[in-house]
């Protein structure tokens, strides 16, 4: 299996949400989704509209874990919510494929990795990129690394840094500042 990266740098996300934002506004939800909320695209691509219209939180209970889970809809996500969601019933799928089905987790691979490709980064990346893109991001703002476990509900705080690629930054930064 190969291992996933966060998208590390700012400029590149914003790079990527032009990109989605001239391709497909329902492409730049999903991948604005998953790099504010933190969930893992099982449990994004199961979202209805009904989950966020009129919400001030998300609730869900993850598919892998079966755990619940509830968070605020940010100050960035309400708008586009609101935006997408006009004129949609409730208890359809908040992220449909062209045939009006749910949109998969395949065809949201395709999308990150094409616009990925698209902004040149080299970076292995997958849907997993947005989950860990959201923790790295959030780690580096509030060095919280006991309420980034919990907001993904880790066993232990090792394996939340080496999840986000922290660990790994820190090992390259040893070894650069290394020299005899």
């Amino acid at each position: 299996m190969t291992t996933v990266e966060p998208i590390r740098e700012l400029s590149d996300i914003r790079k990527i949400e032009r990109y989605l934002a001239e391709k497909n506004p329902r492409d730049l939800l999903l991948f604005t989704v998953g790099t504010n909320c933190g969930l893992r695209i099982s449990d994004i691509v199961a979202l209805n509209i009904g989950d966020v219209k009129n919400k001030t939180h998300i609730q869900i209970n993850e598919k892998k874990t079966g755990k619940f889970k509830k968070f605020p809809i940010n100050a960035k996500l309400k708008p586009m919510f609101e935006d997408f969601i006009q004129g949609k019933h409730a208890e359809n799928a908040l992220f449909e494929s062209k045939n009006h089905n749910r949109l998969d987790r395949f065809t949201a691979y395709r999308i990150i990795k094409t616009a990925c490709k698209s902004v040149g980064l080299e970076e292995r990346v997958g849907t997993h990129t947005m989950r860990k893109t959201f923790g790295y991001h959030h780690y580096k703002k509030y060095k919280d690394v006991a309420m980034l476990q919990k907001i993904f509900n880790h066993s232990n705080p090792e394996i939340t840094l080496r999840y986000i690629g922290i660990e790994q930054d820190q090992i390259d930064e040893s070894y650069s500042n290394f020299i005899l």
